[in-house]
């Protein structure tokens, strides 16, 4: 046998971890957070990542 016969297995078909809806949802869960935060430095982090997940929803 040679290893052009030999059949390599297929790596697994990634899935997706989070719906659509899930992003909407953890965009309003940032951003009621965001109130809570934002007089800290922190808030700055946080405001882009809800600006990104405003992007993908």
């Amino acid at each position: 046998m040679t290893t052009d016969m030999i059949e390599q297995p297929q790596p697994a078909r990634s899935r997706a971890v989070f719906s659509q809806q899930d992003f909407g949802l953890i965009r309003t869960a940032i951003a009621h957070y965001l109130r809570e935060v934002q007089d800290q430095p922190e808030s700055v982090k946080y405001a882009n990542l809800y600006h990104r997940l405003g992007r993908v929803a």
